[in-house]
């Protein structure tokens, strides 16, 4: 398994992960097979998505404060309670085939790591399944 890195600057951004992930996917040699990435955090998250538009981050981050908005009867004391709302929307992992030694992607997907309480330092785990 390889670990990485993430640091956030703010509160809540999506930080696009694929180039990193991509190189640890090449540099394994495996050339078919499939790469699980995890994030073992509780107040964020991964995803794929488009990473052509930055947009559409900026809408994926105003749909989720739509649905799960700071002010609300949370009972978690730190005050992070939507950040961990957030993080169960998302999910802790992925699996994205490997065919050719690449990643397979759509034409316009990447792979972010959602922060939702930062700024922090996050780490994301890459193990590689041939």
């Amino acid at each position: 398994m390889t670990q990485f890195s993430v640091i956030s600057s703010r509160q809540e951004m999506c930080i696009e992960i694929t180039e990193r992930v991509s190189r640890i996917v090449r540099d394994s040699g495996v050339s078919e097979g499939m790469c699980l990435v995890s994030c073992p955090h509780t107040t964020a998250g991964l995803f794929a998505n488009e990473n052509a538009d930055p947009d559409v981050i900026d809408d994926v981050l105003k749909a989720l404060d739509d649905m799960v908005p700071r002010q609300g009867p949370w009972r978690h004391g730190e005050g992070n309670s939507p950040a961990h709302v957030k993080a169960i929307l998302t999910g802790a992992a992925l699996t994205v085939p490997i065919s050719d030694g690449c990643v397979q992607l759509g034409r316009w997907q990447g792979l972010f790591l959602a922060e939702f309480d930062g700024p922090r330092k996050r780490v994301v785990s890459v193990q590689i399944l041939s």
